[in-house]
C-alpha cells in the first residue's frame, strides 16, 4: 500500500483520490479552499453538466487541444463508466438535449455530496485550508509536497506518489490561480502558454451591446478569419453588455484562443432552416399580409422584438416606409442580412469569465497511458493543468474525470 497525496480537491482530484483508494492506497487530498469542489459547484449554472452520454470517439471529436493524448484516458474511464459510478454511489442522473448529463435534482451540490460520501467511504483524508508551496523532488523523483496551513504553519508531507490536480487559471475566485503551473515551471516541466478558453467575446460593433440579454436559439454561427472558416455550428447564443456569449460563442472562443482572435468575424444566420429563396418567399407573404404597415412594424412574426430595431437599422430601409413600397432590392438586402448578420471580434474576455483554461503542461511531458510526468517519477497530473480542453456540453468535465481516474489507478 502506497501513501498518495492528491493536491487539489476539484473534479479531477476527487476522482483521482477515489480511484487510488479503490486500488488499496492510503490517500490524502490537500485543498487550499475551505471546501472541496468549489468550481464544480458552479458548473452548468449551478446544475453541473456532469458529462456527455456518448461514445469515446464523440468525446475525442469534441476535444479542441490534443485529442490524441486523451485516447487512453477516455478508454480507461469513459462517460458511461462515470454515469455508472455516480448511480452506484446513489446519485440519480438524467440526460438532456445534446446528450448532456445532469443530476436529476438539477443541483450541483448533489454531485459534490455524492463524491464526498464516496471519499469518506474509502477513508480518504481531506485537509482543507492547506496550500501547496513546493514539490519535493530529488534525482527526478517526487518525494512529497511542502504545504502551508490556513494559520501559516509550514509542513513537509512525504508520499510515495503525488497527483497534481490544482486546475488552471479560469474562475480564479474558486482557487484556480495557476499554483501548479508555477511550481512545475520551477521544476523544469515543459508548459504551453495559458489562455482563456470557453470565454465570451467582445465585439467592435456597438449594436450587439444594445441587444444585451437577448438569447437566440436555433441560429448558426460561423467564424472566419479572412476567407478561412475556423468554426461553424448551430445552437444558442447570447448578447451581453460587451458583445456576445452563449454555448456557440464559448465553443468558438476555444479555437480563437489557440489560433488568435485578431481580424476574426462572426457570421450569424438567424434562419438556418431556410434558404435565401425560402426566406424571401416568407418575407413576401408577411409583407402581403401587412401591406399597409410600416416596415419597422412588419417583422414581428419573423424576429424577436428586441432584435427588430437593430435589423431595421442595419438593413438601411427607411423605418416608416410602408411594406408595399419596399423594393425587391431592399428585400433581398434584408434577406442577406438575416442570413449573414456580421460582427467583428475585438478580443476575448479574460480568465475570470473563462470556463476552462487552454494551455498548461505540454502533453509531450506526460505519459498518456498513466498521466505520470516523463521527467519526474512518482509525479502525476490530471485535469485542467494539462494542455487539453474541449467544447461545451459536458466534455471538459469528462476530461477531468478520465485523467483523474487514470492517474489514480496508475500510482505505484
Amino acid at each position: 500500500m502506497s501513501e498518495v497525496i492528491v493536491v487539489g480537491g476539484g473534479a479531477a482530484g476527487m476522482m483521482a483520490a477515489i480511484a487510488a483508494a479503490d486500488c488499496g492506497h492510503q490517500v490524502t487530498i490537500i485543498e487550499k479552499n475551505e471546501k472541496l469542489g468549489k468550481k464544480l459547484f458552479i458548473t452548468g449554472k449551478g446544475r453541473c453538466n456532469i458529462t456527455n452520454d456518448s461514445d469515446v470517439e464523440n468525446h475525442l471529436n469534441h476535444v479542441i487541444s490534443n485529442p490524441k493524448f486523451m485516447y487512453s484516458a477516455f478508454y480507461s474511464f469513459d462517460s458511461s463508466r462515470m454515469i455508472d459510478f455516480l448511480e452506484q454511489e446513489g446519485l440519480a442522473v438524467k440526460t438532456e438535449r445534446g446528450n448532456r448529463v445532469f443530476p436529476q435534482s438539477d443541483k450541483s451540490s448533489d454531485v459534490l455530496q455524492t463524491l464526498q460520501k464516496a471519499l469518506r467511504r474509502r477513508n480518504v483524508t481531506v485537509r482543507l485550508h492547506t496550500k501547496m508551496t513546493g514539490l519535493m523532488i530529488e534525482d527526478h523523483n517526487c518525494k512529497g509536497v511542502k504545504v502551508q496551513s490556513y494559520h501559516g504553519a509550514l509542513e513537509t508531507l512525504t508520499a510515495d506518489d503525488v497527483i497534481l490536480t490544482t486546475g488552471g487559471l479560469a474562475y480564479p475566485s474558486t482557487g484556480s490561480t495557476g499554483d501548479g503551473h508555477r511550481l512545475l515551471k520551477q521544476a523544469g516541466v515543459a508548459l504551453e502558454p495559458c489562455y482563456p478558453a470557453l470565454v465570451p467575446v467582445e465585439t467592435v460593433e456597438e449594436w450587439p451591446i444594445r441587444l444585451q440579454g437577448l438569447s437566440l436559439r436555433n441560429v448558426s454561427l460561423r467564424v472566419e478569419r479572412g476567407s478561412h472558416k475556423i468554426y461553424e455550428e448551430q445552437g444558442e447564443m447570447l448578447f451581453t453588455h460587451f458583445g456576445v456569449s452563449g454555448p456557440l460563442v464559448l465553443s468558438a472562443s476555444s479555437l480563437l484562443g489557440r489560433k488568435g482572435a485578431k481580424d476574426c468575424k462572426l457570421h450569424i444566420d438567424l434562419k438556418p432552416a431556410l434558404s435565401e429563396e425560402q426566406l424571401d418567399e416568407r418575407l413576401q407573404r408577411d409583407f402581403a399580409a401587412q401591406k399597409n404597415s410600416m416596415f419597422k412594424n412588419s417583422l414581428g412574426k419573423l424576429l424577436p422584438s428586441k432584435l427588430i430595431p437593430v435589423i431595421v437599422e442595419l438593413s438601411e430601409i427607411t423605418p416608416d416606409k410602408q411594406v408595399n413600397e419596399v423594393t425587391r432590392q431592399e428585400r433581398h438586402r434584408l434577406v442577406k442580412l438575416c442570413k449573414d448578420l456580421t460582427c467583428t471580434v475585438k478580443k476575448l474576455r479574460d480568465f475570470p469569465e473563462a470556463i476552462v483554461t487552454g494551455g498548461g503542461i505540454s502533453v509531450k511531458a506526460i505519459n498518456p497511458a498513466t498521466m505520470e510526468l516523463k521527467e519526474i517519477s512518482h509525479l502525476f497530473a490530471a485535469g485542467e493543468l494539462i494542455d487539453v480542453d474541449s467544447v461545451t456540453g459536458g466534455y471538459n468535465l469528462q476530461v477531468a474525470w478520465s485523467t483523474g481516474y487514470l492517474a489514480g489507478i496508475s500510482v505505484y
